[in-house]
């Protein structure tokens, strides 16, 4: 009995493979029409429910219309795809090709003249992206940032998790070599030598016949589904059932940023590191196919430290300020 899943034949990252005229389309590109167009749908939903309502920075009350929120969230969006590619370009390839020549990063083929879309885009560079997005679309409408802030952020996680599943779709942020029966074995997954022990240790706790074999491709994590499910789904849960109860603006931002960091950085011990980065923190020449020590970080894991950091400071400033406000109203 074989001990893993190997990756469904009739998935290709095309949507309509072996044909030319549509070889473009992309299952990935279409995820996010998906994820775009659900945050749309939900952004339009709590601002009927009246999360947007209130005064401006002017001190007038303001009606809000359907052209803010299309180009609220279309600022976002923008600046989200900016900061995603170039945070996956400056920080992730350590070629040192982008930095030599940056007018590659917005460039979708390679330098052989193949058309390859914009592979590779970085969360936390989409974060910061889509964040001053927000932040510069608030100060130019005159609009609270963290009431809208909260309101977006009840739309991205289910949006977001389309977008995990274009990378499932794609084959592509697998995660570390396992032996757990749902492991999947992706054809683009590296493959190691079937003479290094570990690899024969492994192969024979899932069943696997490598003899005779020089190359051997083991299962691996599926954690863009992962991802998909505890980033997407139930973190866009949780910030629902909150909207409704939030005790000061700003609160469902510090809930989604530290959830999601706190997911992540779990999640991250399952999901394979950049061959280039390996791990930044801890055992710096350890197999990085292994999940063997918790003590050895990532730099995703890192970034989501900061996150959580970041939320929980966000959320203390908030109720310090929010007490001095109470405080000087009773005064």
């Amino acid at each position: 009995m074989f001990l893993y899943i190997n990756y469904p034949s009739w998935i290709h990252p095309q949507i309509f493979p072996g044909v030319k005229i549509l070889g473009l389309l992309r299952w990935y590109g279409l995820m996010y029409v998906f994820a775009f167009g659900t945050a749309y749908l939900l952004l339009k939903r709590v601002a009927a429910e009246g999360m947007l309502n209130g005064k401006n920075k002017l001190g007038k009350d303001y009606t809000i219309t359907e052209d803010d929120l299309f180009s609220f969230l279309g600022t976002g969006i923008l600046f989200l795809l900016l900061g995603a590619r170039i945070g996956s370009t400056l920080i992730y390839d350590r070629s040192g090709l982008y930095w030599q020549k940056p007018w590659l990063i917005f460039w979708p083929f390679d330098l052989q003249g193949n058309y390859t879309g914009f592979a590779g885009m970085s969360y936390h560079g989409g974060f910061i992206g889509g964040l001053l997005g927000m932040i510069i679309w608030c100060l130019r409408h005159k609009q609270s940032i963290p009431r809208w802030t909260d309101a977006m952020v009840c739309c991205i996680p289910l949006g977001f998790t389309f977008g995990r599943l274009g990378n499932f779709m794609n084959g592509e942020l697998f995660g570390r070599v396992t032996t757990v029966p749902w492991g999947m074995v992706f054809p683009d997954a590296e493959r190691f030598s079937a003479s290094l022990q570990w690899v024969q240790n492994f192969a024979a706790q899932i069943g696997m016949d490598i003899s005779g074999a020089r190359l051997v491709n083991l299962p691996r994590h599926p954690s863009q589904l992962y991802e998909a499910f505890f980033e997407g789904i139930v973190l866009w849960t949780i910030i629902w059932l909150c909207r409704k109860h939030k005790k000061f603006d700003g609160m469902l931002s510090c809930i989604y940023t530290g959830g999601y960091g706190l997911f992540r950085f779990f999640i991250e011990y399952f999901r394979e590191p950049d061959e280039e980065l390996g791990f930044i923190i801890g055992d710096k020449s350890a197999n990085i196919y292994e999940n063997a020590s918790l003590t050895n970080f990532s730099t995703g894991q890192l970034l989501c430290f900061i996150m959580i950091l970041g939320a929980v400071g966000w959320a203390v400033g908030a109720i310090i300020m929010q007490k001095k406000s109470a405080k000087s109203a009773d005064n």
